[in-house]
């Protein structure tokens, strides 16, 4: 199931294709979609790449292939505004969301480990992959990282919980994020700013809140998830 904007913007794709043999522009995109920005579409179409829809080809401007067309043109509804997180758990045995078709899941990359305490690693290579309900996530590029630790349990998120995570390189203060340290150590961290410094703190008071350079830290990505499981 595609949202409205990402189903208008393949089949706009697929029949200008059709029509000429050519991809549509970014900026043909963005009037036909009367969105504000390139970026909307971009975003859009990392959506619809990430699911398998549309490719691009490389070393060529303006080559989008359309790989596949949705089998139905039933279309969810766009996520709404940004909202401070609350943990969204899924565990085996819950029943799929009435507005969500039951299939109606992504398939992410496990990237490793995410420290949830004193920061023990960086981010890994893909060693997995994870089905996440779609309603978890909106566009945008998307992985999951397993939570080792236990400096976050005040904000929900347990040892051994598995952590959507939206590709962002900043972030707001009071957001939590995954936040790469010296450029060598990762860990998941609810980022503030003080003025010209960063402090990433801690949601468990046995953990100290940890203070660094603006050039010391770099955002990696934004929380929008968990996943629980149940052995």
């Amino acid at each position: 199931m595609l949202t409205r904007k990402q189903h208008e913007l393949l089949m706009f794709i697929h029949e200008r294709i059709k029509e000429t043999g050519v991809s549509p522009s970014f900026d043909e995109m963005k009037e036909a979609l009367d969105l504000a920005s390139k970026s909307g579409i971009h975003r859009l179409i990392t959506a619809l790449e990430e699911r398998g829809f549309l490719r691009r080809l490389p070393h060529r401007a303006r080559a989008l292939e359309v790989v596949k067309l949705p089998q139905e043109a039933t279309t969810s509804a766009p996520p709404k505004g940004r909202q401070a997180f609350k943990p969204q758990l899924v565990t085996p045995g819950d029943s799929a969301p009435a507005v969500a078709a039951a299939n109606d899941t992504r398939e992410l990359s496990v990237l490793g480990k995410i420290a949830a305490g004193t920061p023990i690693e960086a981010i890994q290579q893909e060693r997995d992959r994870l089905h996440v309900p779609e309603s978890m996530l909106g566009a945008g590029e998307h992985f999951v990282l397993e939570v080792q630790g236990d400096s976050m349990i005040n904000a929900g998120i347990l040892d051994g919980d598995y952590v959507v995570i939206r590709r962002a390189d900043s972030a707001n203060s009071g957001e939590i994020v995954v936040a790469l340290v010296m450029g060598e150590e990762a860990t998941l961290k609810r980022l503030r700013r003080k003025g010209a410094s960063i402090a990433l703190e801690a949601a468990n008071p046995a953990y100290e809140t940890r203070i660094f350079g603006p050039d010391q830290v770099a955002v990696q990505g934004r929380l929008v998830g968990l996943i629980r499981r149940y052995h």
